[in-house]
């Protein structure tokens, strides 16, 4: 198939225009053309490219028609983040696509009631990320349910690899949690640190991807999980990471409203929306499905990033 990847160069894309490549397909690579993949390879020479802004383009009311211009078998959508912009692509694509893969994200359950949470369960999304995203998905899937478009929508957990900064066991993204913790210092909690996040390794979103690409007779109409085997608690995550440098960690637990006063407003907010949500989702549909197999386990994910961190300096042990 003809595949067109927009946000080629991202997280995901990365590590899925390759595979595609691998799995025979013929790739058109689209980004604004300002970053270089995060990891190199070889294969990027068969890949076709194509720069287009896409926030320019959808003001133009034209970015859909560019799209369907590159003459797509197939689109997967990497960086779509309004309902607007989904309505502008499928618009622009309906009839003209075997199949619309979308990127969404476990944020759209919000709050769990049972856990792993499956995708069947019934949707509470907050804050404007989820609720976007929930808007999204439910309008791929009846679009597809209705045979306007045949759309798939792909839910990622914390995306990690090397090359940028992982979630840490604070919940929020500054690396230096990890140099803490390899150095044997103190390092607060909120609330007990049973809050849970749920990792996943880019390269294993791509596997999904193309599994559904794949399976595209069955994934049409779907929506899937896609992260590690199992969901992490701070507590757990921060005792593992003091392991990897022989030690055991040195842990205090605040109660949120002490908690926030001891890290940055940005720092503060990353972590009340990752214990507020504390995501656990199960990938036994994208299993059975999809031949889904993630080769990460979310500690082994987040390892590979920290060595990355460590290698260029980031992190201090």
């Amino acid at each position: 198939m003809r595949v067109v990847v927009i946000g080629a160069t991202g997280h995901i894309g990365t590590y899925l225009v390759p595979r595609l490549v691998e799995d025979g397909h013929e790739v058109v690579a689209v980004s604004r053309g300002n970053r270089e993949p995060y990891r190199q390879s070889g294969i990027w020479r068969f890949v076709n490219t194509a720069t287009l802004d896409r926030t320019k383009l959808e003001a133009d009311g034209t970015f859909g028609e560019a799209v369907r211009a590159l003459r797509p078998d197939a689109v997967i959508d990497l960086v779509c983040f309004s309902l607007p912009s989904a309505q502008q692509l499928v618009e622009a694509l309906c009839g003209q696509v075997e199949h619309l893969l979308h990127c969404g994200t476990i944020w759209v359950h919000g709050p769990s009631v049972e856990v792993p949470a499956l995708e069947s369960q019934p949707r509470r999304p907050f804050g404007d990320y989820g609720i976007q995203k929930a808007q999204i998905e439910a309008y791929l899937l009846h679009a597809a349910h209705m045979g306007n478009i045949p759309a798939t929508v792909l839910h990622p957990g914390h995306i990690v690899g090397p090359g940028w900064s992982p979630l840490n066991p604070a919940g929020h993204f500054n690396p230096d949690v990890f140099g803490r913790l390899a150095r044997g210092e103190e390092l607060a909690l909120p609330n007990l640190g049973l809050e849970t996040v749920h990792h996943v390794h880019a390269d294993d979103v791509a596997q999904a991807f193309v599994q559904a690409l794949r399976h595209r007779s069955i994934a049409v109409g779907e929506s899937y999980h896609v992260v590690s085997p199992a969901a992490i608690s701070l507590r757990g995550y921060a005792e593992c990471v003091a392991r990897w440098f022989g030690r055991d960690a040195r842990l205090k637990f605040l109660p949120w409203d002490e908690f926030k006063t001891t890290v940055t407003e940005e720092e503060a907010a990353a972590t009340w929306d990752h214990i507020a949500h504390s995501p656990n989702a199960s990938i036994a549909k994208a299993r059975t499905e999809l031949g889904y197999c993630p080769r990460y386990s979310s500690m082994e994910a987040v390892k590979e990033a920290v060595e990355w961190l460590m290698e260029q300096g980031i992190v201090e042990i």
